[in-house]
Order: structure tokens, then sequence, then C-alpha cells
């Protein structure tokens, strides 16, 4: 759990800082995918809570979903009904490990496309950087990618909205889900030297180890796998040049089809979240998305709202996660937002939660330390 968290669901903390948080993560502003996850991944859940006796009737049931509808393949399951079957299957089942257990049996040919082009993949770089450019087809609320540092090369997973009460469930499910897939197309060469999870030992470690096959590192400020150096362009046994271009070139048609029903908020905050450094211009970002800046506007306001209020619900996420963490100063942290003055990003954050971010640190960390009542 990180330090935002513990605040969050600490019983003794003041009401007015926990209040001014929670507004934050339940903002109506930030975009929510249209799709949280491909069907046939909760299709997955499905069989695995059959397996342990759940009624499937009752779990459909409870999250108004009619008998058979996982089984269309025009069925959309939002965020917030993704977020219903989940709470549900994990009461039900009584099962606190359920999306380890789920993530299990994510092997590479649950993937679709996306993972007969990852079999025929060259080298686990290239299999990484499949996963990194498509990884939107098969669930929305993560975005990945791959930080190549001195001795290990880490492959992140950074939440687009966020996960809540859901949280460990589906950041388990995934990074098991990446391990299967790293270890099916390099036939078990690839092994991780370790995971890493923001929340908590769950009281399940020895399972967690036992099924991702390396340490689990729980209480971290990231989330995801570390990789030795060394493994990601050895070459594959099972590469195959010809399948590979095909199989991408139907995750290419995927993307497209989606690209077309996504909303224009969500491309706009997707290349928001890749921009490392900064916040790029309205102008830059009409030109990644291919159109001028007055269609972006226009295209924006049309679905109530502009650029400068998602900049603006960006930078607010963002400062909460750096300021939580610990790790950088004020002014750091107003860098890297793209302030270049560090009084603006003073201002701003104080228009965000009513006090300075020294004044949040602080906050933050008198309720870490006062003990639960």
């Amino acid at each position: 759990m990180t330090p935002i968290q513990r605040a969050l669901f600490c019983p003794s903390a003041p009401r007015s800082f926990l209040d001014k948080q929670r507004s934050f993560l339940d903002n109506p502003t930030m975009p929510t995918p249209t799709s949280a996850l491909a069907i046939q991944y909760v299709r997955l859940i499905a069989e695995e809570l059959a397996r342990m006796g759940v009624s499937l009737d009752e779990w459909f049931a409870l999250s108004e979903i009619p008998p058979g509808a996982i089984h269309r393949p025009d069925f959309v399951l939002d965020i917030r009904r993704f977020r219903s079957l989940s709470l549900d299957a994990l009461r039900l089942s009584g099962e606190p490990a359920l999306g380890l257990l789920v993530g299990e049996r994510l092997g590479v040919q649950a993937h679709g496309a996306l993972g007969y082009a990852a079999m025929s993949s060259r080298t686990i770089r290239e299999v990484l950087d499949l996963i990194q450019r498509y990884i939107r087809l098969r669930i929305a609320l993560l975005a990945l990618s791959v930080e190549e540092q001195s001795g290990e090369v880490r492959v992140v997973l950074t939440e687009l909205v966020p996960l809540g009460d859901i949280r460990s469930m589906v950041l388990e499910g995934v990074v098991c889900s990446i391990q299967n897939v790293l270890r099916d197309v390099s036939t078990g060469v690839c092994s991780l030297r370790a995971t890493s999870f923001p929340f908590p030992d769950p009281g399940y470690a020895p399972l967690a180890e036992a099924l991702l096959h390396c340490p689990v590192r729980y209480d971290q400020d990231w989330v995801g796998l570390v990789l030795p150096p060394d493994v990601l362009d050895l070459p594959l046994k099972m590469s195959d040049p010809r399948a590979f271009r095909l199989a991408e070139q139907h995750c290419q048609q995927e993307l497209l089809a989606l690209e077309e029903v996504r909303s224009w908020v969500a491309r706009v905050q997707r290349i928001l979240l890749e921009t490392r450094i900064g916040v790029p211009s309205l102008e830059e970002t009409a030109r990644r998305l291919h159109v001028t800046p007055r269609t972006l506007h226009r295209r924006l306001v049309r679905e109530g709202t502009t650029f400068r209020r998602i900049v603006d619900a960006r930078r607010h996420k963002s400062a909460v996660d750096q300021l939580s963490s610990g790790n950088a100063s004020i002014e750091e942290v107003a860098y890297i937002l793209g302030y270049a003055d560090p009084a603006n990003f003073r201002r701003a954050f104080r228009r965000w939660t009513g006090m300075p971010p020294s004044e949040y640190r602080q906050s933050l960390r008198l309720v870490l330390e006062t003990p639960p009542s």
C-alpha cells in the first residue's frame, strides 16, 4: 500500500485532508476507457470462480449483467462494471489471491493476435516492445514502459485510471500474465530477478513467489518486473518473421478500430502519460494525433472538457504521486511537471488541494505516524 493509500484508509486521519484526496480520486473529469479489458479475460475469471464452486448466475446478477452477455462480441465492460465484478468475485470466492490465480492461467496463447505475435518474435526486447505498443488492446487500465538501468531492466506498469480497491487483484494478474508470456516465448530461458508491488505483503507471499517464479518485493514505489539485461537480445527459438508480420498486422488493424471509437480525451490523456518530463503543448499534442489544434480543441469541447483541464488533472495526479513517494524535492516535482518556476507549481497545488505542497507532505507524514484508534 502506498503512503497516500494508507492515508486515505486511516480512520484517524484529519477529515479535511482526506476529503480533498478522495474528491481527487473520484474526479469525474478523469477519462474512463470505453472497455476496461478484453472480454476473454472476464471469461477466464468466470472459469476460475466456477472451479471454486461460486455460482456464476449470482456473480453476474450482482452487477446486473444478463446471462451469456460475456459471450457476445459487442459486450462492453466499462471500469465501473469491471470494478463491481472484481469486488464481487473476491467476496464470493473468499480468495484474496484471485488475481494471481487468474493471471497464472494467462499464458501467451490467451492473448489472441498479440500472443501469436509475441510467440513469433525474434527477441525478448521485441516481445516487450509489442506489449508496450498494443497492451491497450487487452487492458485499457494500464500502460507499460521498459527502463534499462545499470545492471537490470525494469518493465514498469502505470495506472491510467485509479484502480482503488481492485488495485492488487488487477496488478497481480497482469504481472503474472506478463511473466507467463516471457517464460512461454523463451521456453523458460527468461527468468525474472524480482517483481515489485506498491502495496504491503497481502499474506500470501509464498504463493506469489511460487506462481511468479522469483522473489516478490512489496511496499515499493513502482509496480512491474525486473529482468537481467542479458536476456533482452537473446534469439528466441520460435521466431518466425512471416508469422510475426501477419500477427502484428492484425494487432494494427485492431488498434485502428479501437482508435476510431476511443474518446479524444483518452487519446490526449495517453500522450500526457507517455511524456516523462514536462507537458506537450496543444499544438504538439494535436500534431501527434494528426489533427489541427483547432480541431482537437473543438472535439475536446464536444466531450465536455478542454486541453487545459486535462493537463491540469494530469498534473494534479502526478504531483500527488510524486509527493507521496517522498523521493523528490518540491523543486524537482515542479520540473518533472513542466513548471519553469516552482512558485507557479506551489500556486497550482494550493488551488488543487487547499494547501501548499510542503504542508501536504507534512500532513501526510502526520497521518502515517498517527496510530489507528
